[in-house]
């Protein structure tokens, strides 16, 4: 019996590659035959880079870059995945809102520079093909500060060239911008990981949807989609900033897909084909996926939902270890799922999910294991 195992992180408490060897040792205690293909997953946001560099043996580095402030260094954590070429970033470990105390956070005053920075140290380290998670972030500066670690000449609209990693409020005062783009000059290839559907501006756009979480004002949130539908204009790309998740992190995904000409995709769909996940489901007789919380959020495309939909079209059962389950949610994934486990009714006298998820984790696995509870799933 062959078994892949593909889950998310636990929130907080597990990550994908401790969550996946958790279900492992309750499957190698309940039956000493059984293949186990372990392979961590995420959907692009916080722990994508390590998930992936799990899944296929790679590895992670660590860069010193610029952070969500122009003046503070932070040391950024991303990775190679397993072929040697393919680098995995997330932008929030350089210009992520959690690296804020909660009195710095205001997009007029945070840059997405250091994110520029991490891709061109991953380009200069060999990548022909970068993967860049964008969720999470402390910025709305329409991508320019990535722009401009990676080589672009920010000039403003009185003629002076700004030497500065640019900030949000900036955006409204730039007068041209000039790159150089080492990306489509050597033939590296760019893959965005997104998981919002937001246009650059207006009232779904980024300054107005995500601007107040990352502390701007009223005033403020206005000025800056001014500023953004500027920006669109004089470099010419309106049509690009009407794209799906051209408003993501604060308008990064405008930035990269107008000036480095990336490609915006579904964040479990890239991960997915990353780590060859199709190829390993084949001739597997299940599949354990799994995260801390499955929920309303989880049906909207999260990590065990996009597993589970591939392995129903490759005819491969799947079951979903979580944390909890909203009893709402389970109804609705229907037939989707062979079934749903939530670890916090196996947790006995003085036991808590949180502090015991890993022994909560195996011992479910073991018990969906010795039962087969998958081989009677009901008909999709």
């Amino acid at each position: 019996m062959r078994i892949v195992v593909a889950p998310d992180k636990f929130k907080s408490c597990l990550s994908a590659g401790e969550v996946a060897s958790a279900i492992a040792e309750g499957l190698r205690a309940a039956g000493a035959s059984v293949g186990i293909d372990l392979c961590p997953m995420a959907d692009g946001g916080e722990g994508t880079a390590r998930a992936m560099v799990s899944a296929t043996g790679g590895r992670l580095l660590r860069q010193r870059v610029t952070g969500p402030l122009p003046d503070m260094k932070v040391d950024a954590e991303f990775g190679f995945l397993g072929d040697g070429q393919t680098a995995v970033i997330e932008m929030a470990g350089a210009s992520g809102l959690h690296l804020l105390r909660p009195e710095q956070r205001n997009p007029m005053n945070t840059t997405t520079y250091g994110t520029g920075e991490l891709l061109i140290e991953a380009k200069r380290l060999g990548a022909r093909h970068i993967i860049l998670g964008i969720g999470g972030s402390a910025t709305t500066d329409g991508g320019l500060g990535c722009i401009q670690a990676c080589g672009g000449q920010i000039c403003m609209e009185d003629g002076s060239q700004l030497t500065r990693p640019i900030v949000g409020r900036d955006v409204g005062r730039i007068g041209q911008v000039h790159l150089d783009n080492v990306f489509a000059r050597d033939g590296a290839k760019l893959t965005v990981a997104c998981d919002v559907s937001n246009p650059l501006t207006g009232p779904n756009g980024a300054a107005f949807v995500f601007g107040p979480q990352k502390g701007a004002s009223p005033e403020e949130v206005i000025a800056l989609d001014a500023a953004l539908q500027r920006l669109a204009r004089i470099v010419h790309a309106e049509d690009k900033a009407t794209a799906p998740g051209a408003g993501a992190a604060g308008g990064l995904g405008f930035g990269l897909i107008a000036f480095l000409g990336a490609h915006l995709r579904s964040g479990i769909e890239v991960v997915t084909d990353a780590v060859r996940l199709r190829r390993r489901l084949e001739g597997s007789d299940l599949c354990i996926t799994g995260e801390g919380r499955f929920d309303a959020q989880s049906l909207a495309g999260k990590t065990p939902v996009g597993v589970a939909k591939l392995c129903r079209e490759m005819g491969v059962p799947c079951m979903v270890l979580a944390g909890s389950v909203d009893e709402q949610a389970r109804a609705a994934s229907g037939t989707l799922l062979a079934g749903i486990i939530a670890i916090c009714e196996l947790a006995g006298a003085g036991e808590d999910t949180f502090a015991d998820a890993k022994v909560l984790l195996a011992r479910a696995a073991a018990q969906l294991l010795r039962q087969g509870r998958w081989r009677n799933r009901p008909e999709a």
